[in-house]
C-alpha cells in the first residue's frame, strides 16, 4: 500500500470514527424529542378521546401510529442538531479537535462527514414528508371523521360553487345545487356570465352530466340582461348544451384537502384549481415551498451543532438538549412568522418559507469558520 493509499484510508478512517460519535446521540435526540412532543400535545388528545369520547383503543393506538410520521418529521431535524452538537462537544472535551487540527486538517474537512450525512438525512426527511405524511395524515383524517366522529362517506356534494376570474376580473359563477358522487350527475345549475364586470347572461338547467370528457347542461334555457334597461329577457331554451367547463367531476365533487395531507403533484393541482376559481392560493404555495425546505434544516442544524460543540466546554447531554430546544424554537418561531407574511400575499411564498433557513444558514457558516480559527 503506497502512501497516498494510507493517507486514503486514514481519512476514511477519520469519517468513520466521526459519525460513529454522532449515531448514538442522533437516535437520543430523536426518541427524547419524540416523546417531548408526544407529551406535549399528542398524548393529551389521545387520553381526552377515550375518556370524554369513549373512543375504543385500537383505534386510539391506530391514531397514534397515523400521527407519528408528521412528528417524526420535526424531531429528525431536532436530532441533526442534537448529534452534532454533543459528538463535537465530546471530541472537543476530549482534546481530539485540538490534535486533529494540529495534524493539519481544517475544521471544514472535519466537518465533511457530517454535512455529506446530514445531506442525506434531509433526503430520507424529504421523502418521508412527501410519501408517508399525506398518506398518514389522510388515514388520521379518514378515522377521525368516519370512526370517532362516527359521519358517513358523503353520498351527495351540496352547494358547489366555482368562480372564474381573468386578471382579477370576474368573468363566470357556476352554482350546482347537489351533485352525486358517484354518476357525477348535476342537479340544479346556474351559470352567471360576466361581460366587462357586469352579468351579460343566464344559463339555467334542471340537469348536468360528464359524457365523454365533457360537461353537457339538459333541460334548461339562456337569459340576457339587457345593458341599458337591466331587464332580463328570454333568449331560447334548449334540451342539451355543452358546458365549457376545466374542470373534472373529481375537482368539483372532492372537498379540499387540509395541505397536509397532499403530496407536492396534488399540491400544485390544488393550486391550479384555485386559480381557474378565482381564489388565493397563498396557503397552498406556502405549504409547498414548507415541504422542500423544512427536510434541509437537517443540514443546516447539523452545520450549526458541530460549530457550537466544537467550542471549548465540558456539556453534558442535558445542556446539549437544552440548547438544541432553544435553537429550534427560535427557527420554528421565525419560520411560523415568516409563513404568516407568505400567506397574507406580504413576502412571496418562496421567500417566505426559506428564510429561517436562510438565517441559520448564514449563522452556521460564519460560526465554521470561526471555528476553523479557533484551536
Amino acid at each position: 500500500m503506497n502512501s497516498s493509499d494510507k493517507f486514503s484510508f486514514r481519512m476514511r478512517a477519520l469519517d468513520r470514527f466521526i459519525l460513529g460519535e454522532l449515531k448514538a446521540p442522533f437516535f437520543f435526540g430523536l426518541i427524547a424529542f419524540t416523546i417531548i412532543l408526544v407529551a406535549g400535545g399528542l398524548l393529551f388528545q389521545m387520553a381526552d378521546l377515550i375518556i370524554q369520547k369513549g373512543v375504543s383503543i385500537d383505534i386510539v393506538i391506530r391514531l397514534f401510529l397515523y400521527y407519528m410520521p408528521r412528528l417524526v418529521v420535526f424531531t429528525i431535524p431536532m436530532s441533526c442538531l442534537l448529534a452534532a452538537l454533543l459528538g463535537f462537544g465530546k471530541l472537543s472535551a476530549n482534546s481530539e479537535l485540538v490534535a486533529l487540527k494540529s495534524a493539519g486538517l481544517s475544521f471544514q474537512r472535519i466537518v465533511r462527514p457530517v454535512v455529506i450525512a446530514a445531506f442525506f438525512v434531509s433526503i430520507c426527511a424529504f421523502f418521508i414528508n412527501e410519501s408517508i405524511v399525506p398518506m398518514s395524515e389522510r388515514a388520521a383524517a379518514n378515522v377521525m371523521k368516519y370512526e370517532v366522529l362516527r359521519e358517513s362517506a358523503p353520498i351527495f356534494t351540496q352547494k358547489v360553487f366555482l368562480k372564474e376570474e381573468s386578471d382579477g376580473v370576474i368573468k363566470r359563477v357556476i352554482y350546482v345545487d347537489q351533485m352525486d358522487n358517484s354518476t357525477k350527475d348535476m342537479k340544479d345549475v346556474t351559470v352567471e356570465e360576466f361581460e366587462d364586470g357586469r352579468l351579460a347572461r343566464i344559463i339555467s338547467a334542471q340537469r348536468g352530466k360528464w359524457v365523454d370528457g365533457s360537461w353537457w347542461l339538459e333541460d334548461g334555457a339562456v337569459y340576457e340582461i339587457k345593458k341599458e334597461t337591466k331587464e332580463v329577457g328570454l333568449l331560447f331554451k334548449f334540451n342539451r348544451q355543452a358546458l365549457t367547463l376545466n374542470l373534472g367531476p373529481d375537482e368539483i365533487s372532492t372537498k379540499s384537502s387540509s395541505p397536509d395531507e397532499m403530496t407536492i403533484p396534488e399540491l400544485v393541482t390544488a393550486v391550479k384549481l384555485k386559480e381557474k376559481m378565482g381564489e388565493g392560493t397563498g396557503d397552498l404555495w406556502m405549504a409547498l415551498q414548507l415541504r422542500i425546505a423544512v427536510p434541509w434544516a437537517c443540514l443546516i442544524f447539523a452545520m450549526l451543532g458541530a460549530a457550537l460543540g466544537s467550542r471549548p466546554q465540558r456539556s453534558s447531554s442535558g445542556v446539549g438538549l437544552g440548547y438544541s430546544v432553544i435553537i429550534i424554537f427560535v427557527y420554528y418561531v421565525i419560520m411560523s412568522f415568516s409563513r404568516a407574511l407568505g400567506e397574507s400575499g406580504t413576502l412571496p411564498p418562496f421567500v417566505a418559507a426559506w428564510t429561517a433557513n436562510a438565517v441559520f444558514l448564514v449563522i452556521s457558516i460564519w460560526l465554521c469558520s470561526r471555528a476553523n480559527r479557533l484551536g
